[in-house]
């Protein structure tokens, strides 16, 4: 017959052990035998539960002065025979044939009859897996019945929590579903919207701590081409000479994509030409009017080569010796 339970050998501490001790051994014992860790071991799971039951116990200080208390009343010798060592006569032990049965009760498992004869248990429940929180128990010696209950620990708080998310200036235009990777290791699929800008929140409705929200702040990080003033979208565009000074049709970049503009004969450097509605979104206007948008500003930047072929090089002289032009003409 199964007597005592040795809750410190399930734990692997001493009787004397600290809190943080137990604390410490059972984290670390509860990680080896997790049933999540050792899906199909039927003996890891029990061996959980066992841990589970102990540290119940040995956590709470109240339980762990009364389970030390009537362990070492149990463990004396000659007990088992004389079958009542209750202390003032407040547990009748006869009641219980060992002392896992005790506990058993003690932890709200079973319930027990003073009116029933000695050595006889009457349970009114199969025995449950043991609380993984302590228990609060409601003994009272003396009465005629002893009941116990346990409490429901609170689940956990929600909480919302904040994320920071990097994102090309492409994909903050577009938006569109996205797969990001947050700091603590989750992959999550995004629906991002469309014309996102740094400091903007997006809100992940129960991806944050317990059920609560998760918020990404948005960071747009730095194009090479593009950059965002307001709702415009301003660029700087190389021109050649040639194109300076006798315009015509050339082709610029948008977030769009590529599209053609009209480039005024003798147009300068530093000027800035517009193209209407094709800057960033500023919101939502009419079904049938689409998003309002902002411009893109194109400042000209006329480049000169570096290298000239030959034949480059003589049509150069040749324009120089057959121009009018002089800028340094009134200079003085």
């Amino acid at each position: 017959m199964q007597n005592f339970r040795n809750y410190y050998e399930i734990l692997e501490v001493a009787r004397d052990a600290s809190m943080d001790e137990i604390k410490r051994s059972y984290r670390r014992l509860a990680r080896q035998y997790h049933p999540d860790v050792n899906q199909g071991d039927k003996a890891a799971e029990e061996k959980f539960k066992d841990l589970s039951e102990a540290y119940a116990v040995l956590s709470d200080v109240a339980k762990r002065s009364q389970y030390d208390q009537y362990g070492n009343f149990w463990q004396q010798q000659g007990f088992q025979k004389n079958g009542r060592r209750g202390q003032g006569g407040e547990v009748d032990f006869g009641a219980f044939r060992n002392f896992n049965d005790f506990f058993d009760q003690f932890l709200s498992r079973t319930s027990v009859s003073s009116a029933a004869s000695p050595r006889t248990t009457t349970r009114t429940a199969p025995r449950r897996e043991p609380p993984r929180a302590p228990v609060e128990d409601v003994f009272r010696p003396g009465t005629s019945k002893t009941s116990y209950t346990v409490s429901t620990p609170r689940p956990p708080a929600r909480r919302d929590a904040e994320a920071r998310l990097t994102v090309p200036l492409e994909k903050a235009y577009a938006g569109g579903r996205e797969r990001i990777r947050l700091e603590d290791g989750r992959s999550l699929e995004v629906n991002m919207p469309s014309g996102m800008v740094s400091g903007q929140r997006v809100r992940l409705k129960g991806q944050g701590v317990n059920g609560g929200d998760l918020y990404l702040k948005i960071e747009v990080s730095p194009h090479s081409f593009f950059k965002v003033e307001d709702a415009d979208i301003v660029c700087q565009l190389p021109i050649t000479p040639s194109e300076a000074v006798l315009g015509g049709a050339i082709e610029v970049p948008t977030l769009d994509g590529m599209v053609k503009m009209n480039i005024p004969a003798g147009v300068r450097s530093g000027q800035r030409l517009r193209l209407a509605n094709k800057g960033y979104p500023i919101g939502s206007t009419s079904a049938e009017d689409g998003v309002a948008r902002g411009d893109q500003i194109v400042e000209i930047q006329i480049a000169f080569p570096k290298e000239l072929t030959e034949q480059e090089r003589e049509l150069y002289e040749k324009l120089r010796q057959f121009e009018s032009f002089n800028p340094r003409q009134n200079l003085i």
